[in-house]
């Protein structure tokens, strides 16, 4: 167990007991230990918390709201970590869906959204349906963040990859 985790346990703990299980510091809380554990490879672990705090997020916050966004885009990528692909499409597809029309199409989080989603159908074999959103994801990033940024890296090179498959590269 890393030193971190003890914390991040302790901060949920005190969170459930002074603010209780819904309220919104709560089920951050509960997303950022399930993040954490999903990072340390503690998938089983992680799972369950990104579903709750997922499942609380819409019921108290909407369908809408950045961190229920943030709990759909997580537990999303933990399915797809975790090889179940069908289950996290639909997941990918609405946090996408919401926060293009909520945030614009060049906000970090859309992006975030576009390149995950185009990874996912990259890893389904869908590379037709990839490639249009990673090179989405490339610009923006490029514009957004800079063409050094870690995120602009990665989605060209997922990009790369799926150029590579079609015999485009």
């Amino acid at each position: 167990m890393s030193e971190a985790e003890p914390l991040f346990r302790e901060a949920l703990e005190a969170s459930r007991r002074i603010l209780g299980d819904i309220h919104p510091d709560t089920l951050s809380s509960i997303n950022n230990l399930g993040s954490f554990l999903q990072a340390q490879g503690k998938l089983r672990e992680a799972e369950p918390l990104l579903r709750e705090a997922l499942e609380a997020s819409r019921r108290t916050l909407g369908d809408t709201h950045p961190s229920t966004l943030g709990s759909i885009n997580n537990l999303g990528s933990l399915l797809q970590v975790q090889g179940k692909l069908r289950e996290a499409e639909p997941l990918l597809k609405e946090a996408l869906e919401v926060r293009r029309r909520t945030l614009g199409d060049t906000h970090p989080q859309t992006l975030i959204s576009i390149g995950s989603l185009g990874a996912l159908l990259s890893q389904q074999g869908k590379l037709s349906e990839a490639e249009p959103l990673l090179r989405e994801a490339v610009s923006g990033a490029r514009t957004t963040l800079g063409d050094a940024h870690r995120a602009t890296i990665i989605y060209q090179e997922n990009l790369d990859f799926v150029l590579q498959k079609m015999g485009k590269a």
